[in-house]
């Protein structure tokens, strides 16, 4: 017989461990992750060894694992939060009402990447895995909002096929909007341009010119030195700061993944007067490039749109990438060259009037949102093949 009709005849058991410690890397890595690198061993692990995640960061840890015959053979990566900062699909708004109706909203379980707005694979199953193992886990989620006496289950960025998955669990769908870039198998940055309207083109060359204009150099980094991870957390210190955001990656972070995930981290630096005066950290995978943590310590008009969007797009376009994901919301992203695309979540709320409520929301909002994506599409950069304006 062989050793795969044995794994799917084995019994499945699923356990609970509270860090990737205690967890094969090897055997986590190998399960599916699709295009997202947010939630493999390496990523992971630096967000715990920086205390980002556990301690006192709001996010508990709790690993559920899936394993047939003693082989991992599914996962699912669940916190148990106390607040709801890092998620980029906001329920402020449910836990106001919440705590309006005397309601407690925390703790909660999450599923999701923490602090990172990226989607990808929620349920996290071995290839050629059978269909019971996502309904084990998906059961285990139940079992372990229970145990932790969480108000409600929240699935964040998970893929539009979970959703419907997890919808048919019992899950509320909730639809929420971003702005990806997509390469229509440009060969070059300026076949790219061509293929804007007129005053967009003239903006983005614009834009780019006044930028490399202030700057000495913008290059790609895929080794990083000490003084180089440190300018990077100092970036992203001093920007999220200034903007008046959290933090929510601790110091240590990006030394750690240097080498946890080496070989998806890049950096774009940028240096002006002899210095290094900026940066950003991407992800890069054979299927999809994410920016992330854009930083600098000098203002230079525009070098954010160089470095953050320009960058990546040139990069997505050299190494024949098909997605560019350059972060959470940001409207301005429109006029240079990405366009509106749905992300997904799904919940489960334990009280039943609140429930009802936030799923007659969820309804209303999922009509809104397809209005926004279908308006947002009419102003879009691209040429119709009509007249270029």
């Amino acid at each position: 017989m062989a050793s795969s009709t044995i794994s799917q005849a084995a019994t499945l058991a699923v356990r609970t461990a509270t860090s990737l410690a205690a967890v094969d890397a090897a055997a986590w890595d190998a399960l599916d992750h699709g295009a997202s690198p947010f939630l493999r061993y390496g990523f992971l692990r630096a967000l715990e060894d920086s205390r980002s995640i556990g301690g006192k960061s709001g996010w508990a840890p709790a690993y559920l694992l899936a394993e047939r015959g003693g082989v991992l053979v599914g996962a699912v990566a669940a916190f148990v939060k106390e607040h709801s900062y890092g998620e980029y699909i906001f329920d402020w708004g449910w836990a106001q009402a919440a705590h309006r109706a005397g309601i407690r909203y925390y703790p909660k379980l999450v599923i999701a990447a923490p602090a990172t707005p990226a989607t990808g694979r929620r349920i996290l199953l071995a290839p050629g895995a059978s269909a019971d193992v996502a309904a084990a886990l998906i059961a285990a989620v139940r079992a372990l909002a229970d145990s932790a006496g969480c108000s409600s289950i929240h699935w964040l960025f998970c893929t539009a096929d979970e959703r419907a998955l997890l919808a048919r669990a019992g899950f509320v769908p909730r639809a929420s909007l971003q702005f990806h870039w997509h390469n229509r198998g440009y060969a070059s940055w300026d076949e790219f341009l061509a293929a804007l309207k007129s005053r967009k083109r003239k903006q983005l060359r614009k834009e780019r010119e006044r930028a490399s204009a202030a700057i000495e150099r913008l290059a790609w980094r895929d080794a990083f030195d000490q003084d180089l991870l440190d300018d990077l957390d100092r970036f992203y210190r001093i920007t999220t700061a200034g903007h008046g955001g959290r933090d929510y990656l601790r110091p240590g972070f990006f030394h750690r993944l240097a080498e946890t995930l080496p070989d998806a981290m890049r950096v774009v630096e940028v240096i002006a007067g002899g210095r290094r005066v900026a940066g950003a950290l991407f992800f890069e995978t054979s299927a999809a490039l994410y920016g992330r943590y854009w930083g600098a310590d000098t203002h230079v008009d525009l070098l954010h749109f160089e470095t953050a969007y320009y960058a990546g797009i040139e990069r997505a376009i050299d190494r024949r990438i098909p997605l560019f994901e350059a972060g959470a919301q940001g409207e301005h992203k429109l006029l240079r060259g990405f366009e509106p695309a749905l992300t997904y979540s799904a919940h489960w709320i334990r009280h039943p009037q609140l429930a009802a409520a936030i799923t007659d929301a969820c309804a209303r909002e999922a009509a809104a949102v397809e209005h926004e994506v279908a308006e947002l599409a009419r102003y879009g950069p691209y040429r119709d093949g009509s007249a270029d304006e």
